[in-house]
Parts: C-alpha cells; structure tokens; sequence
C-alpha cells in the first residue's frame, strides 16, 4: 500500500521508497529525513522556495542516511521544516504547518516540523531531525514522543545543510524506546549507563509553570529512585533569560556567517519571522559576539566539571505544550524566548539529551529529558532503554 501523508509532514513522499539492503540492525523499519539533508537524486530544499529553485539534486546521500540505508531501514521521503531550520515553533510562511497528532489544535514544533510530525502520525518508524536550539527535543515534547538530540559532533553532519555549525546537531524521533534506541546504535551510539546520581536542578523545576513541574516530578522522581543519591542543587550557571540571549547572539552571529551571503545574494523569499531573525543576525557585531563566546565558553566548563561524578540530570523538556496554531507571532516568540533558557543548557555545553513523553497538560502532551555529560551518548540511550 503507498503511503498517504495525512498530516501534512512530507514535502515528497517518494513512489519509490529508498532502500539499500534487506538486513542489517534496522532492516524493516522506515524513516523519513528533514529536508536540509543530502538524499542522493534529491533536491535539498531547507525549508525555503527559493533556495529550492537555486539547488540541483544532491549528488549523494548525506552519510547519515547512506549509514542508515545500510542497516537496512528503508528511507520514505523528505519531511517538511521551518525555514533554514531557524525557529521552533513548526511553521512555514510557503508550506503550511504540519499536523500535530497527539494535539492537532497545536504547533507540531520546529524546525524538524515534518519529521516529528510523521513519527507522531505513525507515518513512518522514525526520523531524522536537526537540533541547533532544540529543533528536535522541543517537537518530540510537542508531540508525545521520544527525541534526542547527540553530543555536538557525535553524528556527521556532512551532506546536511548548516544554521549555526557551533550548536548544530543531527537528532532523531521515535515513539518508542527501543526504536531510539537502535537507530543510535546504529550510528555507533553505544556504552553503558554509568550514572549514579539523579540530578534535578532546583532553578529550573522552580522556574517553570508550578502545574507543570507537578505533573513532572512524580516521573522525575520515579527515576530518580534508581540511582544511589538524588541532588537538587542549582544549575552553577547564569539564569535562563542570560543563557537565552547568548544564544541568540551567538547562534545568530554563527547563522549570518554561513547564510548570510546568499540571503543577501539572492534576494530570498522569507517569511516575516525568518526575516526578522536574519536582520537581527547581521547586525550583531564583532564584539557581541566575543562578549557571549566568552560566556559560553564558561558555561561549557562550568557544565562538563558539574556532570563529571556520574550525574544525569532530569529536567522538564519545555516551559509547557505547544502553543496554539493561530496564536500571534508575539506569543510564539515570548514562548521561544522561554524554551531556549532552558533547551540552551545542552546546547551551550554540547551536552546529549533525550525528550520522553511524560504527560498531558491541558490537552498537549509535554516532555521530560534527561541530559548526560558530552559524549554519554550511548550511556543515556542504555539509560532511557532501561527506563
């Protein structure tokens, strides 16, 4: 039977689907990648019209779908996302929003927007997604499923077109565990879980919306019993408001390095909030940015020594569900605003962390994570496995 896309999450959705072998770690289960990665015959078209128009067909597979294809899964199309994957909130000015199943009066999340929107619709087993500042964690809490962003570096990121190189990663969705699971060992994810101490933050569990964090906590909690001690010092960094805007400075300093010449060279067609973000990237200077650089550096440090002893900490994933579709562009920008103090913690750190489905909250569902010392990867997928 072809596959019907009932929720509006592929841009193509191939006659043919891709595959390569019949056996391997993944043989019989299909995925879907983003639209800014290389699929071989394939235009990339990175969520933009025009940049679609300006691109020929990819002459290879990125080597994160060559590697998949080998293990046997089986590629079904390419999803849709935010524009130059340069939001988070999952919607398209030139492609429309993506449905989100598990709450369809709500934003699926970006900018891996058709990805977790095909997982969640059961369209596919999982797919693959890019995470800068949480364009795959904040979808997967949207949308009640699993997601995880790597360590910065542990996946390839050749054959995959760059936001900001300094905070990109190449993550994944699943709906279940084991599904996460394999396609990381896959990708030569592997280790085992050696943390010993539950570490919830006070900061960030007091910071957020009290309705959440107590629906939260009782599973925090839960899987905090398994470990030997549970912590619930503050985070030995700056505040979420000060971690927000060094991301945003610094990411966007990064953005306009790598895109901000053809943006400018072609005249690109973008939308109103794309375009903001953009006139804002060119204009932050060399000093801003060594201002924040420095910052982040510290909070890099400051991170890796405070995970060093075994610690894996459990955090909710986003400030809340999902907005509402037809909510105005000042609520979708004061909800990202509140989402990267606490999604920018991995992302500054170069941290791994796995969003899981925890619980409804007025109708939408909402994420824990769990986030472990750079280069836990395997650790923390053995971890959520267990779990």
């Amino acid at each position: 039977m072809p596959l019907i896309d009932t929720a509006n999450a592929f841009i193509e959705l191939f006659a043919q689907p891709v595959r390569s072998v019949d056996n391997g770690s993944l043989a019989g289960l299909t995925f879907a990648a983003k639209d800014n990665i290389d699929v071989e015959g394939r235009i990339t078209g990175n969520g933009n019209p025009v940049w679609r128009r300006a691109h020929g067909p990819a002459a290879a597979h990125a080597p994160v779908v060559a590697r998949l294809l080998a293990e046997g899964a089986v590629l079904s199309g390419k999803t849709h996302m935010d524009e130059f994957a340069y939001s988070l909130m999952g919607t398209n000015a030139h492609y429309g929003t993506p449905l989100n199943s598990a709450a369809p009066d709500r934003v699926p999340g970006g900018s891996s927007s058709g990805s977790a929107s095909a997982v969640g619709a059961g369209l596919v087993d999982f797919a693959l997604g890019t995470d800068t500042g949480g364009s795959v964690r904040l979808p997967a809490s949207f949308n009640g499923i699993f997601g995880m962003r790597p360590s910065h570096g542990a996946v390839d990121m050749a054959g995959v077109v760059p936001l900001g190189p300094g905070f990109d990663t190449l993550g994944w969705f699943a709906r279940d565990a084991g599904t996460l699971v394999r396609v990381g060992r896959a990708l030569g994810l592997v280790g085992e879980a050696f943390f010993s101490v539950a570490w919830l933050p006070s900061d960030i569990w007091t910071d957020v919306d009290p309705g959440l964090a107590a629906l939260l906590r009782p599973m925090a909690e839960k899987i905090a019993t398994r470990f030997s001690n549970t912590v619930t010092d503050p985070l030995p960094i700056v505040g979420p408001e000060e971690r927000s805007e060094i991301y945003r400075f610094w990411q966007g300093y990064d953005a306009w390095k790598v895109l901000g010449g053809w943006v400018e060279a072609h005249d690109a067609e973008l939308g109103p909030d794309i375009a903001s973000r953009f006139a804002v990237a060119r204009s932050i200077s060399d000093e801003t940015f060594a201002r924040v650089d420095a910052t982040r550096r510290d909070i890099a440090r400051t991170m890796d020594a405070a995970l060093a002893d075994g610690l894996v900490m459990i955090i909710p994933t986003a400030p809340g569900p999902a907005p509402l579709r037809g909510s105005s562009r000042e609520i979708f920008e004061a909800y990202r605003q509140q989402a990267l103090g606490i999604l920018s913690v991995a992302g500054h750190a170069s941290l791994p962390q796995i969003s899981m489905p925890a619980e409804k909250m007025d109708g939408g569902p909402v994420g824990l994570s769990v986030i472990g010392r750079r280069g836990s990867d395997g650790a923390l997928l053995e971890l959520v496995e267990g779990l």
